[in-house]
């Protein structure tokens, strides 16, 4: 008699459910936060969302992901569990109006991810923090022309020294202008979205003077892939996740058409931007989307 071979269960499970992971977010509810929570969802990954709604919405939520209100720097009272992976994008995120808060800035760039920073040390995992791309610009002058350039540019560093020190792996990534569905306006909102909500009201487009100063676009999904490569074979500094065609702001606005009006030019507003997406092209990403396709989808709505 020929018997049925006998399995164990636990030798059975697939490769997607082996590499299931416990994945945090901070900042999950905000633009990018929010598709990327999507995007690990859709993975098969298990997903929180750690975030104090400064910026983010509850418009933002995607079902399926269990989303818990509060400050980085109390993380450790939020969030109990132990991830495999943390993606550290919850900070303040606006250059000209960090100026006006600097409270705000230490307190959500600085107390908040050094609350971070200790949670990371203390449960281990991978950390992928956002950087920003402000301390590029102008040659590396852009580091100290703003609270939030000079928070976010330190911040680097010390996520640098804590993986050093501690021994834990890490990956700091630099967004470029980042647009597409699910952007904000108003005053912490993004020229882009600004930019399609006055079109799209017949409004005149403001811009701050000069209108030359250059920025690199990029679509919200090339973040993404750049976010989940990373996570998965980056390890270091300087992985820089933008679209290299630099246009400038008077450029932008033109491609959109109608009335241009200028304003006097505003502290902390950079001229320009170097970027440098070798360490993410050798991981296999590059951008796919064009911004002057976007605006021209807007242009026909």
């Amino acid at each position: 008699m020929i018997r049925a071979p006998i399995f164990c269960t636990s030798l059975l499970v697939s490769d997607s459910m082996k590499n299931q992971k416990l994945i945090l977010v901070t900042g999950g509810a905000g633009f990018i936060g929010s598709h990327l929570c999507a995007r690990l969802l859709k993975e098969g990954h298990t997903v929180i969302s750690l975030d104090n709604y400064f910026t983010g919405s509850r418009g933002n939520h995607v079902p399926g992901v269990e989303y818990r209100e509060g400050h980085t720097k109390d993380i450790e009272k939020h969030i109990p569990e132990t991830p495999d992976l943390i993606y550290h994008l919850g900070e303040y995120s606006r250059v000209e109006k960090s100026l006006e808060e600097p409270a705000i800035v230490w307190d959500l760039n600085k107390a908040g991810t050094f609350g971070v920073l200790e949670f990371w040390r203390k449960k281990g995992g991978k950390l992928v923090y956002a950087g920003s791309s402000t301390k590029f610009g102008d040659g590396g002058l852009g580091r100290d022309q703003s609270p939030y350039a000079w928070t976010k540019a330190t911040n680097t560093e010390l996520v640098r020294n804590y993986s050093m020190w501690y021994g834990l792996p890490h990956a700091i990534t630099y967004f470029y202008n980042v647009y597409g569905p699910g952007e904000r306006s108003g005053t912490y909102g993004t020229v882009i979205e600004i930019f399609r909500q006055k079109f799209q009201a017949g409004e005149p487009l403001t811009i701050t003077s000069p209108g030359t100063q250059k920025r690199n676009f990029t679509h919200v999904e090339d973040i993404i892939d750049g976010l989940i490569v990373v996570a998965a074979n980056g390890e270091g500094d300087d992985f820089g996740i933008g679209n290299e065609q630099a246009y400038s702001i008077l450029e932008v606005a033109k491609m959109f058409g109608g009335e241009i009006k200028m304003k006097p030019g505003s502290q902390g507003n950079r001229m320009g931007s170097d970027i440098d997406t070798s360490k993410m092209r050798s991981l296999g990403w590059s951008p796919e989307k064009k911004l002057v396709d976007y605006i021209n989808e807007v242009r026909k709505k």
